[in-house]
């Protein structure tokens, strides 16, 4: 919203410029967050494990039901669609990976990857905002549905130190987890917009037109991540 659309947004076709690379980018995620999620138990006992557990499934069921929604609505699958998905899962079971069984994480992971998708695709573009990398309909969807469910289908039974969700009885876990969500907009939004003039007014937000019609790679740096000519 500060830095305003990219040149062309809306009227040129932008899609990622490596498919190879995005795919190798989105394992190397899901290879990682294992240590992010089951690793933030500081031991290897069975609470990692669950957590390990529950962030594959998650990611797994979040990039089929992806693929499944696109392929409904687009008519074809596509690996882009895949890695997005995975990525939806694994932000979303990332509240909940050590509070929600395995079987709860598909269901979270495959909502994850039903509601990124509906954000990316049909909320996004009639917003008509720029978000690049989908932070907002893949992150921001995807954690915001992750912290609800883990107010829906937490559980003491993978997690004595926390508490039971909704779905085991206990509605004011998912009160808190709403309040927890409101409170995150608000100070991120506010604290985004503070530090964004900050550096807007040391180094500023953009570039002028002519160096982004040249693209960053050259107009930054002063090389191309390809070099066609050699």
């Amino acid at each position: 919203m500060l830095i305003g659309k990219r040149k062309g947004y809306g009227r040129v076709p932008m899609p990622p410029h490596n498919l190879p690379m995005t795919i190798t980018g989105a394992a190397l995620l899901w290879f990682g967050w294992f240590g992010f999620n089951a690793g933030s138990a500081l031991t290897s006992g069975g609470l990692a494990s669950v957590a390990f557990v529950a962030t594959n499934t998650a990611s797994g069921a979040a990039a089929m039901s992806w693929m499944l929604v696109e392929w409904i609505h687009r008519g074809k699958p596509t690996a882009l669609g895949i890695a997005s998905g995975a990525v939806a899962g694994l932000v979303a079971i990332t509240p909940a990976a050590g509070f929600v069984t395995p079987l709860s994480s598909i269901l979270i992971g495959g909502g994850a990857g039903v509601i990124c998708y509906l954000c990316v695709s049909l909320v996004r573009p009639k917003i008509g905002y720029d978000d690049s990398l989908d932070v907002i309909g893949v992150h921001g969807a995807g954690g915001t549905w992750g912290a609800l469910a883990t107010g829906l289908f937490a559980t003491v039974s993978v997690n004595a130190a926390g508490k039971d969700g909704l779905f085991q009885g206990n509605p004011g876990l998912l009160l808190t987890q709403m309040i927890a969500i409101i409170v995150t907009y608000v100070f991120v939004f506010i604290a985004s917009i503070i530090l964004l003039k900050i550096v807007d007014a040391i180094v500023g937000l953009r570039v002028d037109a002519e160096d982004e019609a040249n693209g960053l790679d050259l107009a930054i740096h002063g090389e191309n991540g390809y070099d066609f000519e050699a």
